[in-house]
């Protein structure tokens, strides 16, 4: 496919391999020459000085040996990189004083919160690669979420400042390469209305026992364009790539949300998680989307429209072809999505879309084939099966009661 699913080219950015090299990304400063210690201390502050050291100095690479350095929120500058040798590992504080609250980006709003673990703003080509770990040391805000939702199952999951692992905005050109990233707080990476970033080569967990990760979404997408995710794998406790862009009644309209453009994902391999691809809940408008040539042991779905009554949605011209494994749940889910929904209070409310949406060449085994359901305040229009073979316990809904549905070669078998 050398083409986007409106047609458009596919640029060639998206076929470069980039080889991250040590020796490639500039003066070398190695923490432990600045008192960042493998001594089970936190070492916030000496880590920050040494980013604005490298920053003064015109840029550079931080580089962390073998070992565990513990640190709270830190924030990358322009020129400043960062690399993980083998057996390293960068670890959360547990200490959310660490993390001082500020402006950020989280759950489609734009409001004070949690920094992330790794912060960078306004970069360009910044870079994050190596063999380490980045742990988010999530155990106890786990426990802390848990226990409050054992009070009130409604209570927000920004409830008690729960930090996200990296999360990297108005940036471009950055590439994240062979990094273990694990154990987040909340989501575990989140970008920001960046655009020519690629994910390569890296690995996300957070854990669905004994203690589950509440929204450790592996890939959170805000509001970008030109994204690669490629040979990567994904076992989290939520959506392993989740579209977001905004949310709220007037989300269409406000300067801080935005469209989700030109994204493929593929050569990846997917764990458990509630889902392969989801667009929403905090979402106005995904376009020429790829999910191609990925493997799935596990996933609960391989994709999820969220259609929220209070945010005007437009998800349009997305592929997903040449998959194959398991799934627990649906291989695919259309439906309203209610968690949270304020009351609409706006006359020239834009009705939801679903459409152009392609499924190829699909060989898997799914607990619900169909999960799909007719809206008052959203439409479904050119839906297209060909080349799908599933073995299902359910069929679930009607597929031709949808419109404009095309079926070709399209195989459902009944597990017993």
């Amino acid at each position: 496919m050398n083409c986007f699913p409106d047609g458009t080219s596919i640029d060639s950015w998206f076929n470069e391999n980039p080889q991250i090299e040590l020796s490639n990304l500039g003066e070398q400063f190695f923490i432990t020459d600045y008192q960042i210690l493998d001594d089970g201390k936190e070492h916030t502050k000496e880590f920050q000085d040494l980013i604005d050291k490298v920053f003064t100095l015109g840029g550079g690479v931080i580089v962390v040996p073998k070992g565990t350095f513990i640190t709270g929120a830190l924030f990358f500058k322009q020129g400043v990189n960062l690399y993980l040798e083998k057996g390293a590992v960068i670890l959360g504080s547990e200490d959310l004083f660490l993390y001082p609250s500020r402006e950020t980006r989280i759950e489609g709003q734009t409001r004070i919160y949690t920094p992330a673990l790794i912060n960078a703003d306004n970069v360009d080509g910044f870079v994050i690669a190596g063999k380490g770990v980045i742990d988010g040391n999530g155990y106890h805000w786990w426990k802390e979420f848990w226990d409050a939702y054992k009070e009130d199952n409604n209570c927000s999951n920004l409830l008690n400042g729960r930090p996200r692992l990296i999360y990297i905005s108005n940036s471009k050109n950055c590439v994240i390469s062979g990094i273990k990233f694990q154990n987040s707080a909340f989501w575990t990476s989140h970008i920001y209305k960046c655009h020519h970033l690629k994910f390569i080569n890296c690995s996300f967990y957070s854990p669905k026992e004994p203690i589950p990760s509440p929204s450790g979404d592996a890939i959170d997408i805000d509001a970008c364009h030109d994204i690669l995710i490629k040979n990567c794998y994904m076992e989290v406790n939520d959506d392993a790539i989740a579209l977001k862009g905004g949310k709220g009644v007037y989300a269409d309209l406000d300067p801080n949300n935005g469209p989700n453009e030109r994204i493929i994902i593929e050569d990846n391999e997917f764990g458990f998680c509630h889902s392969v691809l989801t667009c929403g809940s905090e979402s106005i408008h995904n376009r020429n989307i790829i999910v191609r040539d990925n493997k799935i042991n596990g996933a609960w779905q391989l994709t999820h429209f969220k259609l929220r009554p209070d945010t005007p949605s437009l998800y349009e011209y997305i592929s997903i072809e040449n998959i194959n494994g398991t799934l627990t749940g649906s291989f695919i889910n259309l439906n309203p999505w209610t968690q949270y929904a304020v009351s609409i209070d706006r006359e020239d409310m834009p009705i939801s879309k679903v459409e152009h949406i392609s499924y190829k060449n699909c060989h898997l085994e799914a607990g619900i084939f169909f999960n799909v359901s007719k809206g008052n305040n959203y439409l479904i229009d050119d839906l297209s099966f060909i080349d799908i073979e599933v073995i299902t316990k359910n069929k679930g809904t009607d597929i031709t009661n949808i419109n404009n549905v095309k079926i070709n070669n399209v195989v459902i078998k009944e597990h017993i």
